[in-house]
């Protein structure tokens, strides 16, 4: 049966059952106070579902009571905002028949959270109650962190590290994995594509942080909940809430407004939201012109001058990077129409787009090359989706149907600075549309389950070109072939059971999960009247499952685990790259070199020999991870620790290609081989580092520790910090794997915070750090963004290619360029002088042997301004110090001053 008739089979026959019978009714009351005990009163009270719709709405009375009937029973977030600001979230359980009590307590914007809607499909709880680790960040710690981009949010999180590749791209690290491995949904409709990258997130910065109500990070596999991809964890992004009245129209807006001094940056955000009983939208536009970096010290700690050089970035170009400028704009709307009692359609609708961005990494700030641009980067997302409650014998149904457009320009020249290199313009439109449903019911004995399906269909549209600048363009072979499309999809069933009510929770979930690729030779143009692309069709499946558990063991002591199995299928990037990355490296996959006899080789970069393993079509990645948690919390301390332990099976990697001699002068994709080692690794003129296959190479596994700790010490001051730690091994030789993105290093964070109750004013002050990274893979060493290997070759090329190009040489006294008496401008040194001060007698040798520690001092505050304005200042980095986190392509920020000023009305 094909798997679009075994889905729709699937959706019918759980729409039937849906009609199949009714359920009873449940009551929630309360009162609303603020936190000096006096009830509030007009406040709003939203009873949301798991899927952030709104089951419910409510005002409280001039006593602060509030009272909600004839709700359908199940797990619901009630968020409550007072008029003047304040407001609170809280996970609420009803049962069938039962009358619930539950008082709010409203403060002002909290910077911790502890209500999860994503951990578990369709159910809201309180994280702490759960086996696994959540990491929920608050709309207030987007506010303080996101300036450039949405990845600076996860700064200073337990188990996270963040992944800057360039001004315009970044990601997040969960558990040491980063990019293909960490899944991302948007309102749980998946926004990860098969097209995905394998070391870098391209479009996670396309969604707008001041569009978002909350961030979820959920660590370890998710495969059973979520599908495919979350080897690491899942990043779970929840949109801004159309909002119901309980009676007439209200409008409200804010405008928020920016500037930053590291960036010379600034922006604004607008919202605008209108609601009445049975209609509700939200508006919400932003823009942000982010100039010119200046990095700690005012240096570019990789910068080609100081890469081949051995001499600092401010003697060529002052302290701010060029090529870091970029323009982002973002827009979002959210309607939501009652259809009847207990019935809503959702519609969401979302744009982005970045302009003017640059792989700087690749440019002046790493390879020096001449061309590196990022163009046309944008997004289309939306979804419309049914969410009914008491939907026959269910206790609620959701349908969700999506679409996800991602594009993106890429204009690239190689050769450090060659001007006379072919120009290469890739140019990429990936298509997603899905469709999704699950139904949860309540039974006896304590069970909730639910069960569902979902199905995504990735197509993508590739075209290429390279550019001679002196003969023209001419047809080029795409990234990954024009026409390949990739389906994912998967049925799932989840139980999660209050095994003695308030002391054991226990929650499985399976899944069987399938992905197919293919992609045809005939919808690729010829390349040189050669074919480029070949036939190829890929279909593989698994089984993936989740068993968690919570043990409450009294006087606030909670003992959790969770053990979980994830599965990544290979991706159109996995199974049809070929030709020169975004890291600066030709690339192919195993349809490019088939019959020519090629092995793998033992590490990625030129010191490589043949494992003796062929080179071959690519399998899935699978997972299996282990986790315990021991958590405490009373009413003055919050403090966890857990353990976990990841495999990874069949890790896909990229290696260095191996092949017999004599194969200078063949053709290695559109490309001819130029040299070859004595080894078999072979060299192509786009490229300076040998060229790389991807293979599933080894077995890997990461361990480590996240620890997080919270002290009120006074009604107004408290304490709190984490620390994760973190090591990954290949299983067969114990050295560090050969994972993209590499390892984060130890790292933790300390906070401490002034908060009266009651008052309008706030302050704290942030210590992060991050310990010395000595464990580096051979494709760490080799990668610009980390170790930044530089060889002889490398050198020259810089030299009298990039460096000449720029003015920083000048001829000799033979008045000709390209000739030995050529000197560096700034110290008067010919090639062969700074070759041996940089290098000595090596031939080749990484710039960063092991990634320097750093520690960082911060100063933030905050203070209300009547009901309506507020106003946010953020100085961080006091030091200035320099530092770059792991698989970076930029330095962070140095001393910065932020200024955020935010108007409600």
């Amino acid at each position: 049966m094909k798997p679009f008739s075994l889905f729709s089979l699937f959706l019918f026959s759980s729409l039937w059952l849906a009609t199949a019978g009714a359920t009873e009714s449940a009551i929630l009351t309360g009162r609303v106070r603020n936190v000096s005990g006096a009830p509030v009163a007009d406040a709003r009270l939203a009873l949301l579902t798991a899927r952030q719709t709104v089951a419910a709405v409510a005002t409280s009375a001039a006593d602060g009571g509030y009272r909600f009937d004839d709700l359908a029973p199940g797990a619901y977030e009630l968020a409550v905002t007072a008029a003047d600001g304040l407001a609170a979230r809280l996970a609420v359980s009803l049962v069938a028949g039962v009358e619930t009590s539950r008082d709010v307590v409203v403060a002002m914007s909290p910077v911790a959270e502890t209500v999860t809607v994503t951990a578990e499909v369709g159910l809201v709880q309180d994280k702490d109650e759960l086996g696994q680790i959540v990491t929920v960040i608050p709309r207030a710690r987007l506010r303080e962190r996101a300036i450039s981009g949405l990845s600076e949010a996860f700064a200073e999180e337990v188990g996270l590290s963040v992944q800057q590749t360039s001004p315009t791209l970044g990601g997040v690290f969960i558990r040491g994995l980063v990019a293909s491995r960490v899944s991302v949904f948007v309102d749980g409709v998946r926004y990860t594509t098969g097209a995905q990258r394998g070391g870098i997130s391209t479009f996670f910065n396309l969604l707008e942080p001041s569009g978002l109500r909350g961030v979820e990070v959920l660590h370890g596999p998710q495969g059973a909940q979520y599908g495919s991809d979350s080897l690491g964890g899942s990043v779970q992004l929840l949109t801004a809430t159309a909002p119901l009245t309980a009676s007439g129209l209200e409008f409200h807006g804010e405008s928020s407004a920016f500037g930053s001094s590291a960036f010379a940056g600034f922006g604004n955000a607008v919202r605008l939201a209108v609601g009445t009983p049975r209609f509700g939208s939200v508006i919400n536009l932003a823009g942000r012109r982010i100039n010119t970096l200046r990095a700690g010290g005012g240096i570019d700690s990789r910068a080609a001058v100081a890469r081949f050089f051995d001499l600092p970035s401010s003697r060529f170009y002052g302290e701010r990077q060029p090529d870091t400028a970029f323009t982002a704009y973002a827009g979002s709307l959210k309607a939501v129409a009652t259809l009847a009692a207990g019935r809503q359609l959702v519609f969401h609708y979302q744009r982005g787009q970045q302009d003017g961005g640059k792989r700087s990494d690749q440019l002046l700030g790493g390879d020096g090359n001449l061309v590196a641009k990022l163009g046309n980067l944008m997004l289309d997302f939306g979804y419309l989706r049914y969410d009914g409650q008491r939907v026959g014998w269910l206790d609620s149904l959701t349908v969700t149907g999506s679409f996800n457009v991602q594009r993106e320009e890429r204009v690239n020249q190689g050769g450090q600075g060659n001007p006379t290199a072919l120009i290469g313009a890739q140019y990429e439109r990936a298509r997603s549309v899905g469709v999704s449903l699950w139904g949860s019911k309540s039974l006896p004995g304590g069970h909730t389950l639910l069960g569902g399906a979902d199905f995504y269909r990735d197509a993508l549209r590739a075209r290429a070109f390279d550019a001679n600048p002196t003969t023209g363009a001419a047809a080029a072979r795409p990234r990954v072939p024009n026409g390949a499309y990739f389906n994912n999809y998967g049925f799932f069933l989840q139980d999660a059971w209050d095994a003695a009510p308030n002391r054991l929770r226990l929650s499985a979930s399976l899944r069987y999960g399938v992905a197919a690729y293919r992609a045809r030779a005939r919808d690729n143009a010829l390349v040189g009247g050669r074919a480029v692309v070949e036939d190829d069709a890929v279909r593989v499946s698994a089984w993936t499952f989740r068993v968690s558990g919570a043990w409450q063991l009294g006087r606030g002591f909670v003992l959790a685990g969770n053990a979980a199995r994830g599965f990544r299928p290979p991706n159109m990037t996995d199974l049809g790259s070929l030709g020169l990355q975004g890291n600066g490296v030709y690339e192919v996959a195993a349809p490019a070199v088939a019959g020519r006899n090629a092995f793998i080789g033992t590490t990625a970069d030129a010191t490589a020999v043949s494992t003796g393993l062929p080179v071959k079509q690519v399998i899935p990645e699978s997972s299996l991870s282990y986790e315990g948690s021991l958590r405490y919390r009373n009413g003055w301390v919050d403090a966890d620790v857990t353990v976990f332990v990841t495999n990874v099976n069949d890790l896909l990697t990229t290696q260095t290609l191996i092949l017999p001699p004599g194969a200078v002068g063949t053709r290695l994709g559109t490309e001819i081989i130029t040299a070859q080692l004595p080894t078999g690794a072979v060299f192509v003129a786009s490229a300076a580092s040998p060229a790389r296959v991807r293979a599933n190479f080894t077995d890997a596994r990461i361990y480590g520790v996240e620890s997080s700790a919270g002290v009120k010490l006074t009604e107004s001051w408290s304490l709190g910090g984490n620390f994760t730690w973190l090591q990954a091994e290949d299983r067969a030789t114990g050295l560090p794997p050969d994972v993209e993105g590499g390892t984060p290093p130890p790292q933790g964070a300390l906070r401490l915070r002034y908060q009266l109750p009651g008052r309008r004013w706030w302050a704290e002050g942030v210590a992060a750090a991050a310990h010395r990274q000595t464990r580096l893979s051979s494709l760490n060493l080799d990668d610009r963004r980390i170790g930044a290997a530089r060889t002889r070759t490398q050198i020259q090329n810089f030299f009298r290619r990039g460096a000449t190009v720029r003015g920083f040489v000048e001829a000799g006294l033979d008045g000709r360029f390209g000739t030995a008496d050529d000197r560096l401008r700034l110290t008067g040194e010919t090639l062969a002088q700074i070759q041996a001060r940089v290098l000595g007698m090596a031939t080749s040798a990484p710039m960063f042997p092991a990634l320097p520690g750093w520690m960082t001092l911060s100063l933030r505050g905050g203070y209300r301004f009547g009901e309506r304005h507020d106003l946010l200042v953020a100085l961080d980095n006091l030091l200035d110090q320099n530092y770059r986190a792991i698989s970076s392509g930029i330095d962070a920020p140095g001393r910065n001053l932020t200024v955020r000023y935010t108007v409600r009305f």
